[in-house]
């Protein structure tokens, strides 16, 4: 596994424990780089096996790209060491800081579900 993967890297992993097995294209578009550059990205991560390319059985001239285990266990792990920096950056707010957050979730909740929209587009 890599000790440090770039901030593209990681959130294509992101993007594919969230939506599934991607075309390189879809991910390209979704991660806002151009083909060849995740093609890149895509043989790098597939050497270090955290993903892997499989045709599709529904269009034999397509390939995908999976999440290994070993992929979605590295996304598991930046999201627990995210939530433990979370969770202590919360500790240090006041109780008044903790409710004015608590007031603003569902404003919150819906900017992310409107960004999830935007970013992961059509599935193939």
């Amino acid at each position: 596994m890599p000790r440090d993967l770039s901030l593209t890297s990681a959130a294509t992993l992101a993007t594919l424990d969230r939506t599934g097995p991607r075309r390189i294209t879809d991910l390209a578009a979704v991660e806002g780089v151009t083909q060849p550059a995740m093609t890149a990205l895509v043989r790098v991560m597939e050497q270090s096996g955290l993903v892997e390319r499989r045709g599709d059985a529904s269009d034999k001239r397509v390939t995908l790209v999976y999440l290994t285990e070993d992929g979605a266990s590295y996304v598991r792990t930046r999201r627990q060491a995210g939530v433990h920096a979370f969770e202590r950056l919360l500790g240090e707010l006041t109780g008044d800081e903790v409710e004015a957050l608590v007031a603003a979730l569902p404003a919150l909740e819906r900017l992310a579900e409107l960004e999830s929209q935007d970013r992961e587009g059509p599935r193939p």
